[in-house]
């Protein structure tokens, strides 16, 4: 048993649309059936008593290691408390080989709990140990270490529930929400409307209270100090007891409350000084300490916190009725809990002190000792929600210290007896304003009711109906994506938005490359969506990124499929078939919003089959109206996009719209049947966006197939008074199509230039040949810079197999290099032929055919 490959699909995929870690397993041939090995299942649940039913496809299967590997990858996220679901094994073409495929909800997890549950079967095949309890803790402490914590993720969460997109930028708290233009931001929870200003002010302690207090809010007396000495004046001064704290601290530390006396303040400006360089002593106010929530000028929760304490039972000391509350699973060490492990230290020591009590004490049945002084969760106290306690003066206090700070979204701490009445009549006062709050103790109180506070975060963010989405339009198929992608973008353009356009020559925004090579997978997507200028995207979706990681995004308002045919790159990575071709384009296609389109194919019937898996509506285009695909779905009242005689129309019903052929450059009046196909597929991309019709027609006819537009895609040239067309055919069905192309065009004397690309199978580079074969007089060959793989002179060799007995061919040669190639064939040109160049290295061979072009004009 060996797992070869193991790789994250971090979007949808051919699976799922759940991020899942799919690994490739061989297992020898006494491995295929695992139930056939002495005492594997007792060692196997043995070492995991947990790992549940080992056949969750149904009991008659005869199972493999590798399905023993899916249910265990599984069950010890389940175990680490990872709520994930999803697993399936597939065998492939490959005898013993298999696909395992299981959900993760954070990557770094996914992939360990992999990796242990292959050193478990293992385990079990040799009978040695494995600790289960041990794999199982490493595995929650990594998922506690990697996912978002509670208060970045209540945000997320409500964003969700609202359909809006949102992408992790970092492994912290930064997240983006919503795609390019419309995306906005937070850090945990604050806002990037935020000003650093109002940051910086919530910071600085005395400046917040001076602020407050010269706007009428009320709050402590008290100053910044210099030293011990001036620390005891102040207190002097204000009166005993007294809070010490920094003047730029956060989540409580350092803070020491209810001093009074000179040596507890000594104690607590040392404390104090550990955690900021300037420290504040202020009026110790008597009574709770609250924390208000305000939200975009509303108070939206309210909670009572208390320090951390335990009661007395009159059997345990301290130190132990401290181990027995840290055994709450609400507590952990982080901000990734409910509540903090309280902690035992020497703030803790010294605070027991004072009421006579050490660590090893035996408190009395019911005797409550406080271990801190102050509240905040994140030293382990716990809270109580009293939102609905809140007097309407007070919730008025707090929002007028958020907007006098500034801060979106602010935590106001108030010390007061209650909430059920003004700070005025109980002296109370509002001691602190804090920026990004923690969120804990209003999600998950200890007591009360929990409030979802992420919603009114999201409703700061975006306004009622705005899920932050903006249109986009996936495009795959086995030929014609690029053109389609570039014609959808050129629309899009046309029509106003900043585009943002990804494909196999690189990624585009509003007009800008940023970024070049092949960019047709779902990094350069996520890039795309995230550049604050795109008001639209349209992302080519190649098949090695769909396979390699999923897609970009989470769902596409339009899904574009230009086509399947006899496929390409069959044999690579288990796709042997073109059913599994179309099974892996479908993918974009089950991925569209409920109120997005499937633009597809009708003569096709692998795409044609996509519609029954489309959550949306679809446009079917095909040359012929009559196809039986494009007359049903015509009379049920839906949207198809054909031919007709020198004309596309778009039709739904009786309504039609016409656009001449003539008027649509690309197509060459409708010569090139290929190009009016993708256009077609563009059309019913554009429609499917609502552009208007005008847009569409004016967008048409400024879209020049040159290589500045469409680089490599049927880019006519003239040559001493031939005719040479530069294109990226690298497949038998794009071949065909541009032997046909070609075909209709004039020319004296036919040649190519063609090289053969090494990933694909020995009968798909024959075959290209021997079509060209038929249609061209001269075929020079040449050895491309990358052989893929590939012997040196085996694809030469290949391609020269597919001319033998050629019925047309009369010239053909073996070059080495494909600029001696291209030259070699401009060489043998006259006046009125036509040559095609299938070009690999497009940007060099587009440059070097332009350069000799314009070396001929001069």
């Amino acid at each position: 048993m060996q797992v070869t490959r193991a790789r994250a699909l971090r979007g949808p995929n051919l699976w799922s649309r759940n991020t899942a870690i799919e690994a490739v397993v061989h297992c020898d041939t006494n491995e295929c059936v695992y139930s056939d090995i002495a005492g594997f299942e007792e060692r196997l649940r043995a070492r995991f008593p947990k790992i549940g039913a080992l056949q969750p496809h149904g009991a008659d299967q005869r199972l493999s290691i590798a399905h023993v590997i899916e249910v265990a990858a599984l069950q010890l996220q389940a175990q680490a408390g990872c709520p994930v679901t999803f697993s399936r094994t597939h065998s492939t073409v490959e005898p013993g080989t298999f696909q395992v495929v299981v959900e993760y909800t954070e990557e770094a997890v996914g992939r360990k709990a992999m990796e242990y549950a292959e050193a478990l079967a293992r385990a079990a095949l040799d009978d040695t140990p494995f600790d289960a309890d041990k794999a199982i803790a490493d595995l929650r402490e990594t998922d506690e270490d990697e996912r978002i914590g509670p208060s970045t993720g209540s945000i997320v969460d409500a964003a969700v529930a609202r359909g809006i997109p949102f992408r992790r930028l970092t492994s912290g708290s930064l997240v983006q929400l919503g795609w390019g233009s419309k995306a906005r931001r937070i850090q945990a929870a604050e806002l990037d409307q935020t000003s650093a200003v109002a940051e910086s002010i919530a910071q600085d302690k005395d400046l917040t209270k001076r602020l407050l207090h010269a706007a009428g809010v009320p709050v402590p007396l008290g100053r910044p100090v210099k030293d011990i000495e001036d620390a005891w004046t102040v207190a002097q001064e204000v009166g005993l007891p007294v809070v010490v704290k920094p003047q730029d601290g956060n989540q409580g530390k350092g803070v020491v409350v209810n001093i009074t006396t000179r040596e507890g303040l000594e104690a607590a400006y040392k404390v104090a000084e550990e955690f900021g360089d300037d420290v504040m002593v202020e009026r110790f106010l008597p009574g709770h300490d609250f924390r208000l929530l305000v939200v975009g000028g509303q108070l939206v929760a309210a909670a009572r916190r208390e320090p951390p304490q335990v009661l007395g039972d009159g059997q345990h000391n301290i130190r132990e009725l401290v181990e027995i509350v840290n055994r709450d699973p609400r507590r952990g060490t982080g901000h990734g809990t409910a509540l903090t492990k309280i902690r035992l230290d020497d703030i803790a020591v010294a605070r027991i002190a004072t009421e006579g009590l050490t660590p090893e004490s035996v408190p009395a049945q019911g005797q409550r000792v406080v271990l801190r002084n102050n509240a905040n969760l994140s030293t382990g106290g716990s809270a109580t929600d009293v939102t609905d306690d809140v007097h309407p003066e007070i919730a008025a206090r707090a929002i007028e210290a958020a907007q006098t700070i500034g801060l979106h979204i602010c935590g106001v701490d108030v010390v007061c007896e209650t909430m059920l009445k003004p700070l005025e009549e109980q002296n109370g006062g509002i001691v602190e304003v804090n920026a990004a709050p923690g969120l804990r103790m209003h999600l998950a109180p200890s007591f009360g009711k929990p409030r979802n506070v992420g919603v009114p975060m999201v409703d700061e963010l975006f306004a009622p109906g705005q899920d932050g989405r903006i249109p986009l339009v996936a495009v795959t198929g086995t030929n014609g994506k690029t053109t389609t992608t570039r014609v959808i973008a050129h629309l899009f353009t046309s029509h106003g938005w900043r585009t943002a356009m990804t494909n196999t020559d690189g990624v585009y925004v509003n007009g800008r490359q940023i970024d070049s090579g092949d960019c047709s997978g779902p990094r350069s997507a996520r890039n795309a969506l995230a550049h604050p200028e795109t008001d639209a995207a349209v992302l080519e979706c190649a098949r090695g990124g769909i396979l390699r990681e999923g897609l970009g995004f989470d769902r596409c308002q339009v899904a574009v499929v230009t086509n399947v045919g006899a496929g390409d790159h069959l044999g690579l990575n288990f796709i042997t078939t073109v059913e599994d071709v179309a099974v892996l384009k479908r993918v974009i296609v089950q991925n569209v919003a409920t109120d997005g389109y499937g633009v597809l194919n009708a003569a096709d019937p692998l795409v044609a089959a996509m519609a029954n898996v489309c959550p949306g509506k679809i446009i079917f285009f095909a040359a012929d109206r009559h196809h039986p695909v494009m007359a049903t779905h015509r009379a049920q009242g839906n949207r198809v996009v054909y031919v007709d005689g020198d004309s596309i129309v778009a039709a739904e019903g009786s309504w039609r719209e016409t656009i001449p052929l003539r008027d649509i450059p690309i197509t060459r009046g409708g010569l090139i049947t290929f190009q009016v196909e993708n256009v077609m597929a563009a059309i019913g991309a554009a429609w499917a966006s609502n552009l208007p019709w005008q847009t569409i027609r004016r967008g048409l006819a400024g879209f020049m197939n040159d290589s500045d537009n469409a680089p490599a895609r049927f880019n006519v040239m003239e040559y001493k008074g031939a005719t040479v067309i530069a294109d990226y055919g690298h497949n038998p069905d794009a071949i065909r199509a541009l032997a046909q192309a070609v075909e209709a065009m004039p020319g004296k004397r036919r040649s190519v230039v063609i090289s053969g690309a090494g990933d694909r199978r020995d009968q798909d580079i024959v075959e290209q040949t021997q079509i060209l074969g038929q249609y061209f007089d001269d075929v020079i060959l040449y050895q491309d810079a990358c052989q893929r793989g590939r012997e040196d002179g085996e694809v030469l060799a290949l391609l020269k197999q597919g001319l033998e007995g050629a019925p047309r061919t009369s010239y053909s040669t073996e070059i080495h290099g494909e600029f001696i190639a291209i030259d070699h064939a401009l060489g043998r040109l006259t006046p009125g032929d036509l040559c095609l160049v299938l070009v690999d290295q497009v940007e060099e061979a587009l440059e070097h055919l332009n350069k000799r072009c314009a070396e001929a004009r001069a």
